[in-house]
């Protein structure tokens, strides 16, 4: 089973920046597209920016400009900058790996358990 660990999540004033950090971990597996979803109290999960194994990325409109997503392949790793943040990025924020495991015929989604940011004054 891939896990999934996040780190760096808190509370920030409106145009402050916080660095969020997941590393995946198991036995044997490959991921091709890392990312980063959140979910605001009453509202759907959504995408937040994605980047693949090969390094193409994508962001959530909202987020472009002010958003800065990385990776460490070598490490397993994804990152996500966040400048300028604005209440409404209040969220809890999810890692999320597709890939899969040593014997598994298809990619799967595995998720984290969640970091909070709240943006307030």
């Amino acid at each position: 089973q891939v896990q999934l660990v996040e780190s760096g999540g808190g509370r920030v004033q409106p145009g402050g920046s916080l660095r969020l950090s997941c590393v995946a971990s198991g036995r044997g597996f490959s991921i091709n597209v890392m990312g980063w979803y959140r979910q605001a109290p009453g509202k759907e999960r959504e995408s937040v920016a994605r980047i693949s194994s090969g390094g193409t990325i994508n962001y959530q409109d909202s987020v472009l400009g002010r958003f800065t997503i990385s990776r460490d392949n070598a490490k397993n790793m994804v990152y996500l900058q966040m400048n300028y943040l604005i209440p409404e990025d209040t969220a809890v924020y999810y890692c999320n790996a597709f890939g899969r495991e040593i014997g598994q015929v298809y990619d799967m989604n595995y998720w984290g358990k969640g970091t909070l940011v709240t943006v307030s004054l």
